[in-house]
Parts: C-alpha cells; sequence; structure tokens
C-alpha cells in the first residue's frame, strides 16, 4: 500500500479502517482527513500524561470511562502503548455489545493488553478486575452525566490524570429551566438564563466550571482548553486534570456560593468535594 503522509509510522492501517478513518481501500478522503487531524491533536494532548505514568509506575492502568466503540483507547494503545512491554488500556462501557464488539477487535488486532467491561459506574469503582488506584481516566464526548461517573470514579481511583472532553450536557439546564420563574425573583443573574437556547448553553457552561471547582477542592490542578478548532465540533471543550494533592481552599466554598446563587442547591451531592 502507498503510504500516506499524513499517517503516522507503526501505526495500525488495519484499525484506522475500522475506525472509519481510512476508507476500505486504504484511503481518506476530506472529511476522514480532519477526522485523522483531530485524532492526532487529541494525543499530543495525552502522550505526555501517558509519558508521566510510565515514569511514576512499571504497568500504568488508562481507563476510558464511558469508552464508547473504544475509539480513544484503541489510538492510544496503537500510537502509545503497543511498542511497550507494560500498560493497560481498559474500556468500561454500559452496552454489552459494544463492550463485546471492541473486545473481538483488540484480539484480531493482536493488542493483548485491552479490556473491556461491562459495567455501571457502582460496579466499576468496586470491581474486582480494577486495581485500587489507576494513573489516568480519559472519558470523550460523555454525554450529559457521564462525565461526572467519569470524575467520580477518577475520585475514587485516585487518578494521577482526568482527561474529560464533555458533550451534551443537560441536567444543570433542566434545574434551571425547573426553578425559573423562582430563580427571577432571587437574583438578575437569571436573565443570563431566560431564554431557552441561553439556558441550555449557560447550563453547559456553567456544569464545567462546577466540575473545574470539584476537581480543584479535591487536590487537582486544573487545566481547560479547546480540543480542536471550533469549526470542526461545538462540543469542544479539553478538561485536563493533575493530582498535585494541594486543594484549591476556596474551591468548595465557590462551588457552594454558586449553587445557591443560581438555585442550583439541590443538585450539590453531585459536586460534593
Amino acid at each position: 500500500m502507498t503510504l500516506i503522509p499524513e499517517i503516522k509510522p507503526n501505526q495500525s492501517i488495519e484499525l484506522l479502517k475500522e475506525l472509519h478513518i481510512l476508507t476500505r481501500d486504504g484511503k481518506l478522503n476530506q472529511d476522514t482527513r480532519r477526522k485523522l487531524k483531530q485524532v492526532y491533536h487529541l494525543y499530543q494532548f495525552i502522550e505526555p500524561l501517558l509519558t508521566e505514568a510510565y515514569a511514576a509506575n512499571e504497568q500504568p492502568v488508562l481507563v476510558d470511562h464511558g469508552a464508547g466503540k473504544s475509539y480513544l483507547g484503541f489510538i492510544l494503545y496503537d500510537l502509545f502503548m503497543k511498542s511497550l512491554a507494560a500498560g493497560k488500556v481498559v474500556g468500561i462501557e454500559t452496552r454489552e455489545e459494544l463492550v463485546q464488539k471492541s473486545q473481538v477487535l483488540a484480539e484480531k488486532l493482536g493488542f493483548g493488553r485491552m479490556d473491556f467491561l461491562h459495567l455501571s459506574v457502582e460496579e466499576s469503582i468496586t470491581s474486582a478486575a480494577l486495581p485500587e488506584k489507576v494513573d489516568i481516566v480519559t472519558a470523550l464526548h460523555a454525554c450529559d452525566t457521564a462525565t461526572d461517573d467519569a470524575i467520580r470514579f477518577g475520585l475514587e481511583k485516585q487518578a494521577q490524570f482526568m482527561v474529560l472532553v464533555p458533550c451534551c450536557q443537560a441536567e444543570v439546564a433542566e434545574v434551571l429551566r425547573r426553578h425559573k420563574n423562582e430563580s427571577f425573583g432571587k437574583t438578575p443573574l437569571s436573565e443570563i438564563w431566560r431564554h431557552p437556547i441561553h439556558t441550555r448553553e449557560f447550563g453547559s457552561q456553567i456544569t464545567n466550571v462546577l466540575r473545574c471547582l470539584q476537581l480543584e477542592a479535591h487536590g487537582y490542578q486544573v487545566t481547560v482548553t479547546e480540543l480542536v478548532g471550533w469549526e470542526h465540533s461545538m462540543k469542544n471543550e479539553l478538561i485536563i486534570a493533575r493530582y498535585k494533592n494541594a486543594p484549591r481552599k476556596n474551591a468548595q466554598i465557590r462551588l457552594e456560593h454558586i449553587l445557591k446563587e443560581l438555585n442550583l442547591e439541590e443538585m450539590q451531592s453531585r459536586f460534593a468535594a
């Protein structure tokens, strides 16, 4: 096959076809070229974290929570772990058919240090199939509360790093919507979410703000940036959390004040430190 300049050396062509990044005849069209660019851009963020994890632990474990088709886990294994003798990727997913398909693909590709588990959040925290501690937790385009599930798992497993790309966040917006009339009499800030489109967008924004404060309250240093150019995706916020064992002193207080000011106090348990 003619080498395609955009594809990294030693990358599995078969995997790229299975992920529909390459067409069945091994070519890139405009759409798949853009998809490959996004994959490599995300990899640039995670590669240095993997390097640190390997330096600190001879057998690092990366858990992809809410893995779906395990797109991210396969790419990370192929580009980084495949050439090494140690390290493991575990995909956790509640849809059993996707778990089975991923397991079959890993066996087909010879990716022997990839596991896929059909588990709920609660089950994943206590499952004997997972170690007490993990090194990295990822959640790519985890819809609505799935990002919060990944954070909860990462906190319970004392993850050194969390890499999160939230998506479709509706829970906070729904609470804002339900208490809208009450909020009008409580704070002029309610004008921020008076119109339905603003309710949706502000709800999404404030959800990620609360997540960052939650992580900081647990001792994580948080960086928030964009994953790719906004022309590619509107679900584009990338949250990278690095454990520093140095809780931000006022993070939990500010979190609680925001919940109170925005009439979101019923969500205290969701973002509890």
